[in-house]
């Protein structure tokens, strides 16, 4: 049995692409895209006619539902080789409007289930500021399962699970690469590997304080940047990989244990701990990798958004 066969037996395998005629040969559950993975996909030949197709579609309408249309499409096309969920992302550049990012993922819910998609099958992915947690709890209540992304600090996590959100996604690989970058000359990659990871241990000690304290928001690992930080984390509830890495674990046929344990985290010695709106934004500000990878992800969501907003705007011209 290959690695990957074997990581599936004790988690989730999320596939992390907008690339949906790979995921078939991977056979993962669900499938998470962003604004950066749909313009990797649109921007290959195989998928621009899919672009261009939906944009002439719904032409007639504001340009930010054109994006929307554009984002369900692709999602619909995922959700018909994936059995489970699929993940769409709302506006980076909405990511402190609370109002706003409520709005919109209730007009992405809205067109899945125009297209006969049922909410239960849709994540709605929000970038966990206070902003944003504070959104998906609103959506929560009604029923619109969220996942909490750009996930680095403690406090973030808690605050979600707090909110009852569905699931979040600690990004493991931003993690490593600001404590690597720190370190420079110093960083001792072997030091600093498997279970060691800045980002594994990060996303080690979430996942251990929900199951201490019987918090049901899915985990689920994300960004890894080798397949040594997903060895170190099965187990996780979720792992969300990207196809080159999957690829490699199907290739491994050693075996591989399970390294997170519910019953030893249950036991864990962990002190339980809340957040109001003061107190998040404190310790998100005291934690810089938090602060620093949290605000690039932002701009980096959000210049993707725009690039796709250009290829759009460049199709309705024509």
């Amino acid at each position: 049995m290959n690695q990957l066969d074997q990581l599936k037996a004790c988690t989730v395998v999320v596939a992390d692409t907008g690339n949906f005629k790979q995921l078939a040969q991977f056979a993962p559950r669900d499938a998470t895209t962003n604004p950066s993975l749909i313009l990797k996909a649109v921007l290959q030949p195989e998928y621009a006619p899919l672009l261009a197709e939906t944009v002439a579609a719904h032409s007639g309408l504001a340009h930010e539902q054109i994006v929307d249309q554009v984002l369900v499409r692709f999602g619909l096309e995922i959700l018909k080789v994936v059995p489970g969920r699929v993940s769409t992302e709302v506006d980076a550049r909405l990511s402190f409007d609370t109002l706003a990012t409520i709005a919109r993922a209730r007009r992405l819910i809205a067109l899945y289930q125009q297209a006969g998609i049922a909410r239960e099958r849709v994540l709605i992915k929000i970038a966990a500021t206070w902003e944003g947690i504070q959104a998906a709890q609103v959506l929560e209540r009604e029923g619109i399962h969220c996942n909490l992304t750009l996930l680095f600090a403690y406090c973030q996590a808690v605050a979600s699970g707090a909110a009852g959100v569905r699931l979040i996604s600690p990004f493991v690989g931003r993690i490593y690469d600001w404590y690597k970058k720190a370190a420079g000359a110093a960083w001792d990659e072997a030091a600093h590997a498997g279970a060691n990871d800045p980002g594994v241990r990060s996303v080690a000690q979430i996942w251990t304080y929900f199951k201490r304290y019987g918090i049901a928001t899915e985990v689920m690992g994300a960004s890894f940047r080798n397949i040594g930080q997903i060895q170190a984390l099965a187990g996780c509830d979720l792992l969300t990989i990207s196809p080159e890495l999957l690829a490699e674990l199907q290739a491994l046929s050693a075996p591989l244990p399970r390294a997170l344990d519910a019953d030893i985290a249950a036991a864990a010695d962990l002190e339980e701990v809340h957040f109001d709106e003061a107190s998040f934004r404190y310790a998100l500000n005291a934690d810089a990798m938090a602060t620093e990878k949290l605000a690039e992800g932002i701009r980096a969501f959000a210049a993707d958004a725009g690039k796709l907003d250009r290829m759009i705007e460049a199709l309705l011209a024509k």
